[in-house]
């Protein structure tokens, strides 16, 4: 990979973690909690659990992906999005929770402009932001936020199959937010490149559609840029590494990515029906110095307890891979165990971005709920911290959607409960230090720059304005 290792000796084994952990006496339900202290919580109560159920139903808004400014986190959901104030980790206040229904709900964010996929057809009567919605319509809604207590729709785009996921990247040479949206449907075999201008967001366009080179659409899209440059496309049984932009290779840019290779891993991928772990490549992220490509994957369709003990290592792993030629570095399984009642996958994440160049990866993997993971050596990765719920009663889909690092703490998106906040302690906190403080917009599928370990002037800069 080009640099040395850089290894640290836990002070306390895996083995022991495992066995003896530290039971929280905060926040955040009745978790096992190692190295993680709950703060705070922003309730947004959700359930699967179908009409009539004696034990529900809570509101059908599931709580999904994850956007930061500074201070401010804009939370996802079936029915829309909300915006929280974090300023006070230990007492999150909710702003505002604009209305916009069409389900999954993934957000990105840039400057003045939110933009939120519609995953499903739209029902008759459907609305957005108190806007009727055509029936049928499926797509992308765009939202002012410059006043984030009462966000508006601005513009909107039906997309051929849908939006499930969203990447956004800011084009300066064009003054546009360019969104990378992955389908809806599986069949689908491409991500569109939608244009979205910042003077006037309601001229939304689609640029064009590039194909996954998969047997899948994307799932979800992950992006480096800075000296990088890359995007990589979670998708069926063959993850896919574009070039966008500036790097040792030619040929690609934001707006018409440019192919290098597949990534296939042994078990992964769709599977014969009635077969066991069928599922598809979920989500991609790359270290900060565009090394190494993560890749998790979705069996089951993330409603199937996938981590139980006598589940194979390949449906509770997340996978390292050198991002230049995909060649496998290593692989992360989760090490504790879940019951036959816990949906649970690999499923969001993002990497910290030290100034040290350790590799630490921090995921919200369903009812398994939050791990912090250092893959340094991605040959030999190992758990620095963990949260882990109890099974929900009734049984039912929940757990960690998403859970992402932003500036220093750790912030789940729960499907039924809403966001909770997390501060790494000891060991767990001193591997994610020192760190790049983001100042300005952090969607976490996007790495808007890069950091060469080696360059001085860049690790001493307190913060990178973007």
């Amino acid at each position: 990979m080009g640099r040395a290792f850089k290894l640290i000796t836990l002070a306390v084994s895996v083995v022991g973690v495992l066995l003896f952990p530290a039971v929280a006496s905060a926040d955040h339900d009745d978790r096992v909690n190692f190295r993680l202290q709950a703060l705070g919580h922003s309730a947004n109560p959700a359930t699967f659990l179908p009409e009539g159920d004696p034990e529900g139903p809570a509101p059908a808004e599931i709580n999904s992906d994850l956007a930061f400014r500074g201070n401010l986190v804009f939370n996802g959901n079936y029915d829309g999005f909300r915006v929280i104030d974090a300023a006070d980790p230990r007492n999150p206040q909710e702003l505002s929770h604009t209305r916009c229904q069409g389900n999954q709900g993934d957000i990105v964010i840039s400057g003045n402009l939110l933009v939120r996929s519609w995953n499903s057809p739209a029902a008759e009567g459907a609305t957005c932001d108190g806007q009727p919605v055509p029936q049928g319509f499926e797509g992308l809604h765009v939202f002012d936020i410059s006043n984030v207590n009462d966000p508006q729709v601005v513009g909107r785009i039906e997309l051929p199959c849908g939006s499930h996921t969203l990447t956004g990247v800011r084009s300066t040479d064009t003054n546009d937010f360019i969104v990378y949206s992955s389908p809806a449907g599986g069949t689908c075999l491409f991500f569109d490149v939608v244009r979205v201008p910042f003077e006037n967001p309601g001229d939304i366009s689609i640029v064009r559609q590039v194909p996954s080179e998969s047997d899948r659409a994307c799932h979800d899209i992950g992006v480096i840029q800075g000296e990088v440059n890359l995007l990589g496309c979670a998708s069926g049984s063959a993850a896919s590494v574009f070039d966008i932009g500036e790097n040792e290779r030619e040929g690609g840019s934001l707006l018409r990515p440019s192919f290098l290779y597949t990534v296939e891993e042994e078990g992964v991928g769709p599977k014969p029906a009635g077969q066991p772990h069928s599922g598809s490549w979920h989500s991609a992220a790359f270290t900060w110095d565009g090394e190494v490509l993560i890749l998790g994957w979705e069996p089951g369709g993330g409603a199937q307890p996938e981590c139980e003990a006598t589940d194979p290592n390949v449906t509770k792993s997340a996978f390292f891979y050198d991002a230049q030629t995909g060649e496998k570095l290593g692989q992360w399984t989760l090490p504790r165990a879940q019951t036959a009642e816990e949906n649970c996958t690999i499923h969001n994440y993002n990497v910290v971005p030290t100034r040290n160049g350790r590799y630490v990866l921090v995921s919200g993997n369903y009812q398994a709920g939050t791990w912090v993971t250092e893959f340094t050596d991605p040959s030999n990765p190992r758990v620095l911290a963990f949260s882990d719920p109890r099974p929900i009663t009734p049984t039912q889909l929940g757990g960690a959607w998403s859970t992402y690092w932003h500036n220093g703490l750790l912030y789940e998106s729960s499907i039924t409960e809403g966001l909770n906040i997390f501060r790494p302690r000891g060991f767990a906190a001193d591997a994610m230090r020192p760190f790049v403080r983001l100042e300005g917009d952090h969607n976490p599928q996007t790495q808007e720059f890069s950091i060469d370990f080696g360059d001085e002037e860049t690790l001493g800069d307190e913060t990178i304005q973007r």
